[in-house]
């Protein structure tokens, strides 16, 4: 699967870049950059490709540097493609009703100041890598509930999820984030998987959210997200049962009056997006089913409960129990966005806030990246604030 997504996305960028030198350079220097660009591009390809492939040898500092610079390389592909097809598509409707007194073929074809369109999309892939990816946002909601008990009015927690701990980002940026957190006193933090993704790094990176626990007056309560699974489930359990971190397989805990914090495992039959199989989305709601009935066991049905989950599709089964809250993340809001709408929503829910009748759901863009680029979906901090309704 890896590798099919791999070659579709190469294939996309090498058609949008191809596309675009035909517009930028004339004819005889299109021909050299089309050997450039599909030479250099395949090159990129193998490399992705050889690296996966052989990804337990390949050094962490070498994927960092690769992994940026090609991905700067490949958005400004990306982005300069699309630029050149707005504008040819703008042009062509332009000449349409106001067509020139003079025809002349080779400035039809250029496009006019050709070489802004490749540096405008330099600068852009340029801001996705170097500076909105490393920028966590703060977001801040009310979350109305009926009866809620007076002593939990203002009840503040914060959530981080998906930070894929690894060559991306670092046990330093970790640190930071948590002691930025802890500055805003909220009373509990949430962590919803994908954070342990890094055989190498998971035990400094445990022992340093271990830390951070007392500085939370209710602690810090974590579930697994599918990349733990990845990553040696048993051996980060085994760490996890030596620390403060509430972490919650299926389970739930008493935190205050009748506040209870709910957690369930990712299961292993969940589709990697949102799934058209019949078979397999019943197997996935079954497993739903199970793994919020076993967080349910011992919980008293006019508790306020939260339930935390990686995948976004449980928001529907902490609706259905009566669940205040359920707080996911996996998707990581597809990591390109405009005016807060995600522009890949392939899943059922991928960002944002979700609202089922009186329970309050929220998909958290994550703190990391699949790749290291993000546009106009910024990595974020949310913050959840209880009120009575």
């Amino acid at each position: 699967m890896f590798l099919i997504i791999t070659a579709a996305i190469f294939g996309g960028i090498m058609a949008a870049s191809l596309f675009s030198i035909k517009f930028l350079f004339s004819e005889h220097m299109a021909k050299k950059f089309y050997r450039l660009f599909a030479t250099a591009d395949l090159i990129v390809l193998c490399v992705i490709i050889g690296g996966w492939m052989l990804r337990s040898f390949v050094p962490e500092t070498f994927i960092a540097i690769f992994g940026n610079v090609a991905t700067i390389f490949l958005m400004t592909q990306l982005f300069c493609g699309i630029f050149v097809i707005c504008a040819v598509v703008a042009r062509f409707f332009y000449r349409k009703f106001h067509k020139p007194t003079k025809f002349d073929p080779e400035r039809r074809k250029l496009l006019a100041h050709s070489m802004i369109y490749p540096l405008f999309s330099l600068a852009v892939a340029l801001y996705g890598n170097r500076i909105e990816k490393n920028s966590d946002v703060e977001n801040f909601y009310d979350v109305p509930i009926k009866n809620l008990p007076p002593e939990l009015e203002g009840f503040k927690l914060a959530q981080i999820s998906d930070l894929h701990l690894g060559a991306y980002f670092s046990l330093e940026r970790l640190e930071n984030l948590l002691q930025r957190i802890a500055d805003s006193k909220p009373d509990l933090l949430a962590i919803t998987g994908d954070i342990f993704d890094d055989a190498q790094l998971n035990p400094d990176a445990i022992k340093i959210v271990d830390s951070f626990t007392d500085k939370f007056p209710h602690g810090i309560f974590y579930i697994h997200g599918n990349h733990e699974h990845f990553r040696g489930i048993r051996a980060i359990e085994q760490m996890l049962a030596q620390t403060k971190i509430n972490w919650l397989v299926n389970r739930s805990k008493h935190v205050t009056s009748k506040l209870y914090i709910l957690g369930v495992d990712y299961p292993q039959r969940a589709p990697i997006t949102s799934s058209n199989d019949e078979e397999r989305s019943k197997l996935f709601a079954e497993a739903r089913h199970s793994y919020v009935s076993g967080a349910m066991v011992n919980v008293p049905d006019d508790a306020v409960k939260i339930l935390l989950a990686h995948h976004p599709e449980f928001i529907d089964d902490g609706a259905e129990r009566n669940c205040a809250l359920t707080l996911t993340g996996h998707t990581h809001g597809s990591q390109f966005g405009i005016f807060g709408v995600p522009l890949f929503p392939v899943f059922k829910y991928t960002r944002g806030v979700v609202k089922i009748g009186d329970s309050f759901g929220y998909v958290h863009v994550g703190n990391g990246s699949w790749f290291p680029f993000r546009l106009g979906c910024p990595p974020e901090i949310a913050y959840f604030t209880l009120k009575a309704k």
